[in-house]
């Protein structure tokens, strides 16, 4: 049965109102295949089943799922590797120099999805910067869909997740085989804490992070709202932090931000008052 116009609206509204996230017109598509993948799980007849069911109960827990269901963002590991190589040779031994009195580093992974960027992050740390095993690494990583949390909490992905992007060595090195998937071994689960976070809404409180990843997550979200993300971001940074965001973002309407480019590659840091 294909979700008619009126469903579609209904659930336009639902996610602007709940998470702030656009659905624009040409998403009835995306709306359908999510929700049809969610009524087979739950099994209702069909995506239009669960919008009607949804309207008879609003406040209900279906209301969460329809939600997860519709802000859950594709990810692979090292995601457009550039920002990972600024990473290793840039900003963390920047950090290493700047935190070395304190031995302590806090990188948010913001809207972490199913866990492949926090523990790309864990991973890079590893390989890259041994000496700081004696130092308090905390990777933070929050996300809307408390469904997402969990699969990163588990850490146990399938043959096709672990081929996205995952270096081979890192997959021996950093996984074990459990039947038909790869766990991540506790030791980079340990690097992680997550928290249920709506960057849309009132901010929780975090630890103040000397780097931010807020990657690939802003496109999703009209220019206010943008405003209001980067104004919550920055209060949860260190002054001397830096904010990584995708490819096709920039901070360019927001003036809290000074771009700072490395080797083709653009960073930000809080503007100093």
């Amino acid at each position: 049965m294909t979700l008619d116009n009126h469903a579609f609206r209904y659930v336009q509204q639902l996610v602007r109102e709940r998470s702030a996230i656009v659905l624009e017109e040409g998403k009835q598509y995306l709306v359908e295949t999510r929700l049809s993948e969610l009524a087979r799980r739950e099994q209702y007849a069909s995506a239009q089943d669960v919008v009607d069911r949804l309207r008879a109960a609003p406040q209900g827990p279906l209301q969460r799922k329809v939600i997860e269901a519709m802000t859950t963002t594709e990810t692979l590991w090292f995601r457009d590797i550039k920002p990972y190589d600024m990473l290793r040779t840039t900003l963390i031994p920047d950090m290493k120099a700047r935190r070395a009195s304190e031995r302590e580093l806090v990188i948010w992974s913001c809207a972490c999805s199913s866990g492949q960027e926090p523990y790309s992050l864990a991973m890079l740390i590893r390989e890259s910067f041994p000496e700081l095993a004696t130092w308090k690494i905390r990777i933070i990583a929050t996300d809307i869909s408390t469904e997402m949390l969990e699969r990163t909490r588990t850490g146990a992905y399938n043959q096709l997740e672990v081929n996205r992007g995952l270096p081979v060595g890192y997959l021996t090195k950093y996984f074990i085989r459990d039947g038909l998937r790869w766990r991540v071994k506790p030791e980079l689960q340990q690097m992680l804490e997550l928290r249920q976070l709506n960057l849309a809404s009132a901010q929780n409180m975090l630890p103040r992070a000397d780097i931010v990843l807020l990657r690939n997550v802003l496109i999703y979200f009209d220019l206010e709202t943008r405003k209001q993300i980067y104004a919550r971001v920055r209060a949860a940074m260190r002054r001397d932090g830096a904010l990584l965001l995708g490819t096709a973002e920039s901070t360019a309407n927001d003036d809290g931000f000074d771009a700072v480019r490395v080797a083709g590659t653009t960073y930000y840091r809080p503007r100093q008052a």
